[in-house]
């Protein structure tokens, strides 16, 4: 069923939890990695999924990352500072805070969430993904009268 969708089998997240970075952890360095990886403490450096599987990032309210991330699905309620790439999905939680770009193919946020950047959805071009080609999301906000004007 999933074929006939136009989605493969590995583009359904990773349900496990493969690594744990701890709350009273702080961690310098680059991660690379495959499965499930939460994070409750600070990591300083680039994450990175391996290969074009199903790896999902978790990064609990008390999470902080400086540095980018990219990985196909990510679940976030924590601060990221740096540019973020979900291939897949990205959930924003309300408590979620990013500074920098956000690039992803579906996306879901919560209230309260913020994110200081642009959007960029990527496009899906005739079944095959072409990363570097996507669409600047400009956000409006309502003026006077509640007509909306475009910053």
């Amino acid at each position: 069923m999933l074929n006939a969708l136009g989605k493969k089998p590995s583009d359904k997240p990773c349900n496990t939890i493969d690594t744990l970075v701890g709350a009273k952890t702080e961690l310098k360095g680059d991660i690379v990695f495959t499965g499930g990886l939460r994070v409750d403490g600070k990591v300083r450096g680039n994450i990175t999924a391996k290969g074009d599987g199903n790896s999902t990032l978790v990064l609990s309210e008390n999470a902080v990352v400086t540095g980018n991330i990219t990985v196909p699905h990510i679940v976030t309620n924590g601060a990221i500072k740096g540019n973020v790439r979900a291939a897949e999905r990205i959930e924003l939680q309300n408590k979620a805070e990013i500074s920098g770009d956000v690039y992803y193919r579906v996306i879901e946020m919560a209230l309260g969430a913020v994110v200081n950047g642009n959007l960029v959805r990527e496009a899906v071009e005739a079944g095959r993904d072409n990363p570097n080609k996507g669409t600047v999301t400009r956000l409006k906000s309502a003026g006077e009268n509640g007509l909306e004007v475009e910053d």
